[in-house]
């Protein structure tokens, strides 16, 4: 099997300019949980990014991001309107639900993107002491299925959350390939959209580990202090986290990266699209490409090179493009389906 593979943006290396970052805060001693000069380098960066209102918070992992975000404005009897196909409801263990005691209102989408038509009937439950309480609504940008929400999308979803006392979660693990993909600034599509918590992702874009928090309300972001301490997620020596971070969002890398990864996913679904038998399944937005493949073709080709099945049933497979990939890779991917499906 080939040592490059398409199962993930998880399994790609660690971006140089990281490694560096991490052996130059690896120096010496420094204070710990946050109180050092990198912490404050990188909140310094996140300011910038998202406004002076904006607070962040860095933590292990993107369900610890997930989870400890949401829970600083959730209760057990509340519920968090999600889709279908979203990963804290198909790919956290059950996580939000165990740690938090909230319940998922999953709804149904064709590509991955929640219309803003389907917030409207689930918050008929308000005020139903039989039901679970709507009090956040959960987007992924970029989506599940490799599609972005544009700007005014997230911006009506956000003023249906704001008028009826709710909350707006952006689980933004991929959020750097929406951002290119949609021509904007990280900030232009979070919170001055109206996104009130956003678990923003480093480590699908060329970080080692670490995913950070980034809220816009002052009283959110005092729970949180407490909530991340109480959740496991509060770093001891945050710096390693933090210069990742600050090295990433504080240059152009993350645009970079990001840039790459989806300009192989087009360069990939062209030339699959040119092979007979091959359906490109969704529309590709950002750094995946979902492929609808003969299903006698699906193990043979898995058998040479790595990935996931995303929907059996339908033959579907999920391609992901990373910072690292080159051409090469998807030439070899295109050569090997190519030989299985015609």
């Amino acid at each position: 099997m080939s040592e490059r593979f398409f199962a993930s943006d998880n399994s790609a290396t660690v971006h140089p300019a990281i490694m560096e970052a991490l052996s130059e805060a690896n120096r010496g001693h420094a204070i710990a949980y946050g109180e050092d000069e990198w912490t404050e380098k990188a909140n310094r960066v996140f300011r910038d990014l998202f406004g002076r209102r904006a607070e962040v918070f860095f933590v292990y992992n993107g369900t610890g991001a997930n989870v400890i975000g949401m829970q600083g404005v959730l209760s057990s009897h509340h519920g968090v309107i999600c889709t279908e196909v979203s990963h804290i409801h198909c790919d956290e263990c059950g996580a939000a639900e165990n740690y938090i005691g909230s319940k998922l209102l999953p709804v149904a989408t064709s590509d991955g993107r929640m219309k803003p038509s389907q917030i409207l009937p689930l918050l008929s439950a308000r005020g139903v002491v039989h039901h679970s309480q709507p009090k956040v609504v959960s987007l992924t940008q970029a989506t599940e299925c490799g599609t972005v929400y544009d700007s005014d999308s997230v911006r009506e979803i956000a003023k249906i959350c704001h008028k009826n006392d709710m909350y707006l979660h952006m689980d933004g693990a991929r959020i750097s390939n929406a951002a290119v993909a949609l021509g904007s600034e990280l900030g232009d599509i979070t919170g001055r959209l109206g996104v009130d918590i956003l678990s923003l992702g480093g480590t699908k874009n060329g970080a080692m580990f670490g995913e950070a928090i980034v809220v816009w309300r002052p009283e959110l972001a005092e729970n949180l202090r407490y909530i991340r301490k109480q959740g496991m997620q509060l770093a001891s020596k945050m710096r390693f986290i933090s210069a990742q971070f600050a090295t990433l969002f504080g240059t152009d890398l993350w645009r970079e990266n990001a840039a790459h990864a989806n300009e192989l996913a087009q360069a990939l679904a062209a030339r699959l699209h040119d092979i007979p038998g091959v359906e490109i399944a969704y529309p590709v937005e950002a750094n995946g490409v979902f492929a609808r493949l003969p299903h006698a073709a699906i193990s043979q080709i898995q058998d040479e090179i790595y990935f996931y099945m995303w929907d059996a049933e339908a033959d579907i497979v999920r391609l992901m493009l990373s910072f690292d990939s080159t051409m090469e890779d998807v030439e070899a991917l295109v050569a090997i389906v190519r030989k299985h499906v015609s």
